[in-house]
Protein backbone atom coordinates (compact mmCIF):
# COMPACT_ATOMS: atom_id res chain seq x y z
CA UNK A 1 0.00 0.00 0.00
CA UNK A 2 1.50 3.33 -1.07
CA UNK A 3 -1.17 5.54 0.40
CA UNK A 4 0.10 8.83 1.91
CA UNK A 5 -0.58 7.71 5.48
CA UNK A 6 1.31 4.43 4.93
CA UNK A 7 4.61 6.11 3.94
CA UNK A 8 5.04 8.05 7.23
CA UNK A 9 4.22 4.86 9.17
CA UNK A 10 7.04 3.05 7.34
CA UNK A 11 9.45 5.86 8.14
CA UNK A 12 8.39 5.82 11.77
CA UNK A 13 8.90 2.04 11.92
CA UNK A 14 12.39 2.32 10.38
CA UNK A 15 13.30 5.19 12.71
CA UNK A 16 12.17 3.18 15.73
CA UNK A 17 14.13 0.12 14.52
CA UNK A 18 17.28 2.25 14.08
CA UNK A 19 16.91 3.75 17.54
CA UNK A 20 16.49 0.30 19.11
CA UNK A 21 19.45 -1.17 17.23
CA UNK A 22 21.69 1.77 18.06
CA UNK A 23 22.37 2.81 14.46
CA UNK A 24 23.59 6.37 14.65
CA UNK A 25 24.86 6.97 11.12
CA UNK A 26 21.50 7.65 9.47
CA UNK A 27 20.91 11.20 8.26
CA UNK A 28 17.34 12.42 8.32
CA UNK A 29 16.03 13.15 4.84
CA UNK A 30 18.17 10.50 3.14
CA UNK A 31 16.45 7.38 1.90
CA UNK A 32 17.45 4.20 3.66
CA UNK A 33 15.57 2.19 1.01
CA UNK A 34 18.44 2.71 -1.44
CA UNK A 35 21.33 2.01 0.91
CA UNK A 36 23.47 -0.94 -0.13
CA UNK A 37 24.43 -3.69 2.24
CA UNK A 38 28.15 -4.44 2.69
CA UNK A 39 27.64 -7.68 0.75
CA UNK A 40 26.11 -5.78 -2.18
CA UNK A 41 28.96 -3.27 -2.10
CA UNK A 42 31.53 -6.09 -2.16
CA UNK A 43 29.75 -7.86 -5.02
CA UNK A 44 29.57 -4.62 -7.01
CA UNK A 45 33.27 -3.92 -6.44
CA UNK A 46 34.24 -7.46 -7.51
CA UNK A 47 32.09 -7.15 -10.63
CA UNK A 48 33.59 -3.74 -11.43
CA UNK A 49 37.13 -5.07 -10.95
CA UNK A 50 36.37 -8.00 -13.30
CA UNK A 51 35.07 -5.64 -15.99
CA UNK A 52 38.13 -3.39 -15.68
CA UNK A 53 40.46 -6.40 -15.85
CA UNK A 54 38.70 -7.73 -18.93
CA UNK A 55 38.81 -4.31 -20.58
CA UNK A 56 42.61 -4.23 -20.28
CA UNK A 57 42.80 -7.42 -22.35
CA UNK A 58 40.63 -6.24 -25.26
CA UNK A 59 43.44 -4.86 -27.41
CA UNK A 60 46.24 -7.18 -26.21
CA UNK A 61 46.65 -8.83 -29.62
CA UNK A 62 46.34 -5.63 -31.68
CA UNK A 63 49.40 -4.00 -33.21
CA UNK A 64 50.29 -0.78 -31.33
CA UNK A 65 49.73 1.34 -34.45
CA UNK A 66 46.08 0.33 -34.51
CA UNK A 67 45.04 0.65 -30.87
CA UNK A 68 46.48 4.10 -30.18
CA UNK A 69 44.18 6.93 -31.28
CA UNK A 70 47.04 9.35 -31.86
CA UNK A 71 48.82 6.87 -34.18
CA UNK A 72 45.61 6.12 -36.08
CA UNK A 73 44.91 9.80 -36.61
CA UNK A 74 48.50 10.33 -37.74
CA UNK A 75 47.94 7.73 -40.48
CA UNK A 76 44.83 9.56 -41.62
CA UNK A 77 46.72 12.86 -41.57
CA UNK A 78 49.44 11.33 -43.76
CA UNK A 79 46.79 9.98 -46.13
CA UNK A 80 45.19 13.41 -46.37
CA UNK A 81 48.53 15.08 -47.12
CA UNK A 82 49.66 12.51 -49.73
CA UNK A 83 46.34 11.76 -51.43
CA UNK A 84 43.88 14.59 -50.71
CA UNK A 85 41.43 13.60 -53.45
CA UNK A 86 40.94 10.01 -52.29
CA UNK A 87 40.83 11.18 -48.67
CA UNK A 88 38.03 13.59 -49.52
CA UNK A 89 36.18 10.99 -51.62
CA UNK A 90 36.28 8.50 -48.71
CA UNK A 91 34.31 10.84 -46.41
CA UNK A 92 36.74 10.27 -43.58
CA UNK A 93 35.12 12.85 -41.31
CA UNK A 94 32.02 10.60 -41.25
CA UNK A 95 34.03 7.40 -40.70
CA UNK A 96 36.30 8.51 -37.85
CA UNK A 97 33.67 8.56 -35.10
CA UNK A 98 32.69 4.96 -35.87
CA UNK A 99 36.31 3.91 -36.14
CA UNK A 100 37.43 5.54 -32.89
CA UNK A 101 34.30 4.70 -30.88
CA UNK A 102 35.51 1.30 -29.54
CA UNK A 103 38.90 2.71 -28.56
CA UNK A 104 37.36 5.63 -26.69
CA UNK A 105 34.74 3.48 -24.99
CA UNK A 106 37.43 1.18 -23.58
CA UNK A 107 39.24 4.19 -22.16
CA UNK A 108 36.03 5.51 -20.60
CA UNK A 109 35.07 2.27 -18.83
CA UNK A 110 36.71 3.32 -15.58
CA UNK A 111 35.86 7.04 -15.92
CA UNK A 112 33.41 8.24 -13.31
CA UNK A 113 32.52 11.93 -13.31
CA UNK A 114 30.91 11.53 -9.88
CA UNK A 115 34.21 10.70 -8.18
CA UNK A 116 35.92 13.48 -6.33
CA UNK A 117 39.17 13.38 -8.30
CA UNK A 118 37.92 12.53 -11.79
CA UNK A 119 39.72 13.53 -14.98
CA UNK A 120 37.94 16.02 -17.20
CA UNK A 121 37.18 14.73 -20.70
CA UNK A 122 39.20 17.57 -22.22
CA UNK A 123 42.28 16.39 -20.32
CA UNK A 124 42.18 12.81 -21.56
CA UNK A 125 44.83 11.81 -24.14
CA UNK A 126 42.30 10.59 -26.71
CA UNK A 127 40.41 13.90 -26.53
CA UNK A 128 43.58 15.91 -27.04
CA UNK A 129 44.61 13.72 -29.99
CA UNK A 130 41.25 14.27 -31.70
CA UNK A 131 41.40 17.96 -30.94
CA UNK A 132 44.89 18.26 -32.46
CA UNK A 133 43.77 16.29 -35.52
CA UNK A 134 40.72 18.55 -35.94
CA UNK A 135 42.89 21.67 -35.59
CA UNK A 136 45.33 20.30 -38.20
CA UNK A 137 42.43 19.62 -40.58
CA UNK A 138 41.05 23.13 -40.15
CA UNK A 139 44.47 24.72 -40.76
CA UNK A 140 45.01 22.76 -43.97
CA UNK A 141 41.58 23.74 -45.31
Amino acid sequence: DNSPEFIPKCRACRRQAREQSGEGDHHEGLSSDEELTPTEVDEFQKSKDNVLEDSRKIFEDVHADFCDIRKILLKFQEWKEKFPDSYCDAYISFCLPKLLNPLIRVQLISWNPLEQNFTELEEMPWFRAIEEFSDAENVSE
